[in-house]
């Protein structure tokens, strides 16, 4: 749930109002794919409900890690337009908000105080998803130098408006999910 108040502390009541509005609800059945590695993608999603299995073809298909609820997919993709580097799978029965590409980009191009702050959410989420990437190869390259395997939680926001904006993804998920 980190990754989702690090962009919801970057966005305001406007702009998630819009991306509501203009963004469609989808159910994605257990073992469907719903994003393909290598397949153009026409939508940035957000995960309201359930679990999603990531994989590479470079690693053998193997799962290389589990998405859940308030994380976003497909950012990367929408940023540098390239195609998804990666596979995902709902583990399980899973609702997802999806933002079509066209409307997000239009969005991006009329409104740029809302570009401003989208891309500065996708930035730090980016960021934060690369250091805690680092920190676990960091963690599991000297798991067998170390006598204790006990390491201290990684913090991604520590900032005092934790609370405040993890209150906030409450409100927004029951908002996004049709509960009002």
């Amino acid at each position: 749930m980190n990754k989702a108040l690090v962009i919801l502390s970057e966005l305001n009541d406007r702009d998630i109002d819009w991306m509501v509005t203009h963004g469609n609800r989808e159910k994605v059945t257990a073992h469907t794919i719903l994003i393909h590695e290598g397949e153009p993608i026409s939508a940035l999603y957000i995960v309201l409900e359930g679990t999603l299995s990531v994989s590479v073809a470079a690693v053998g298909n193997q799962e290389i890690g589990k998405i859940g609820c308030g994380e976003v997919l497909g950012e990367m993709s929408f940023i540098d337009g390239r195609l998804p580097s990666a596979t995902v799978k709902a583990v399980e029965d899973s609702i997802v908000l999806a933002i079509p590409r066209q409307k997000l980009t239009e969005k991006l191009d009329r409104d740029v105080l809302f570009a401003l702050r989208f891309y500065r959410a996708v930035t730090k989420f980016l960021s934060s998803r690369l250091r805690n990437t680092v920190n676990r190869f960091s963690e599991d390259s000297h798991k067998s130098t170390r006598t204790s395997s006990h390491s201290p939680p990684i913090q991604v926001l520590s900032d005092d408006g934790c609370l405040e904006n993890l209150s906030r993804f409450d409100l927004i998920m029951k908002r996004l999910r049709g509960i009002d």
